[in-house]
């Protein structure tokens, strides 16, 4: 059977686990590590603290320090409201693509990956080849973080990894941080026809939203020069604003879910003291001048650092070689790549299919895609 074959149907096989975010990886998982065994893969099953997820981390070739390491998320996005044409859950394959859920991110190069292990098994490798696959990725890079805590740990350090995001087989060397934070807010519940008795949780939560979106304003001001990102800013994105329960209620409670992707480490820093001021000396007094168990809580979900685009850096060079690519790229979105580059290992992102495709309806890769992607990899030796 060809790699092609074999990966279209892992991936078929990887689709059918529906391992979105709020849902246990371990079956999934499971399998994976089951065919790295096969392999002869030396193979750790790394669980979360509620045994419900794990990170997936495996090694062929010798036992040598450094290697490469080739990485993917193993969760995906729901599916709940979203218009597909088929069971996202069941890959469809139509005219040259491949329809279903993670197909392109990223289960389309775990599925490479994981068939190549079986070809690189057969050869007298020169350095450690490491497989890594990781939980919620979606949901603040949990998995990620947790891995580089048991690398670390265990005092494995890869030279180089390839995160196989879906680039369209691009060389990205770079991109911004992700930082996600959730504020709630505890109001104080009344009729509606006296709002000046309660304390209005949603209407702080929009006063709260209302000054993060003047500071968007303000972070375009404060661009590197030099900065190369698209756009060329830090950005606030504001994902979910939830409060209340009916028009004649005076809201008890509220949420405001948003992100940041900041293209240097100090517009964050900027923006949660301005946030933290707006807090503590606005918001929260008025609020509690009205009811003293009034309050703001802010959780941070994550605080991912970017991929730093750096002069020397083996792993993009590697990837340049087997590609044939001869020039590289900067992205806005978010990957695991900067933690791994956090651990001492250089890192370039690379993958099947394209972040357009990524979180929509009808997610796909093309099986051309899959078909470079493998011969990106075949070349690895």
């Amino acid at each position: 059977m060809s790699h092609l074959k074999e990966s279209i149907d892992l991936l078929g096989e990887l689709i059918a686990y529906p391992t979105v975010s709020a849902d246990s990886n371990l079956e999934m998982i499971g399998y994976l590590a089951t065919r790295l065994e096969d392999c002869g893969a030396r193979v750790r099953i790394l669980s979360d603290d509620s045994g419900t997820k794990a990170n997936l981390f495996a090694t062929l070739g010798p036992e040598a320090e450094g290697g490469l390491m080739l990485s993917g998320h193993s969760d995906v996005v729901p599916v709940e409201g979203q218009p597909w044409s088929s069971d996202p859950f069941r890959m469809v394959e139509h005219e040259g693509a491949l329809y279903g859920r993670g197909t392109c991110d990223m289960k389309g190069f775990i599925a490479c990956a994981t068939v190549m292990a079986k070809e690189y098994a057969t050869r007298e490798l020169s350095r450690p080849v490491h497989f890594a696959f990781t939980y919620d990725e979606e949901t603040g890079c949990l998995g990620g973080q947790a891995l580089v805590d048991s690398l670390r740990q265990m005092g494995v350090r890869p030279d180089m990894a390839i995160v196989g995001e879906p680039t369209s087989m691009r060389i990205i060397e770079g991109h911004k941080g992700c930082c996600e934070y959730t504020a709630r807010f505890r109001g104080l519940e009344g009729h509606g026809s006296a709002p000046d008795r309660g304390v209005n949780a949603a209407e702080y939560a929009v006063r709260y939203v209302t000054r993060l979106l003047e500071l968007r304003e303000d972070l375009k001001a404060r661009t590197p020069s030099s900065s190369r990102f698209v756009p060329p800013w830090t950005t606030i994105n504001i994902g979910r604003v939830h409060g209340g329960y009916a028009h004649n209620v005076i809201a008890a409670l509220a949420e405001v879910e948003w992100e940041m992707r900041p293209v240097q480490w100090g517009d964050g820093d900027f923006v949660k003291g301005e946030m933290d001021y707006y807090v503590d000396h606005v918001l929260r007094p008025a609020m509690q001048a009205v009811d003293p168990e009034a309050d703001i809580e802010v959780e941070c979900i994550g605080e991912i650092p970017g991929l730093e685009p750096m002069e020397a850096n083996a792993a993009r060079d590697l990837v340049a070689r087997l590609t044939g690519a001869n020039g590289t790229e900067l992205v806005a979105f978010g990957t695991e790549a900067g933690l791994f580059q956090g651990l001492g290992t250089d890192v370039v992102v690379c993958g099947p299919g394209s972040i357009e495709q990524a979180h929509m309806a009808d997610e796909f890769v093309t099986v051309a895609q899959m078909q470079s992607c493998l011969e990106m990899l075949e070349r690895i030796g």
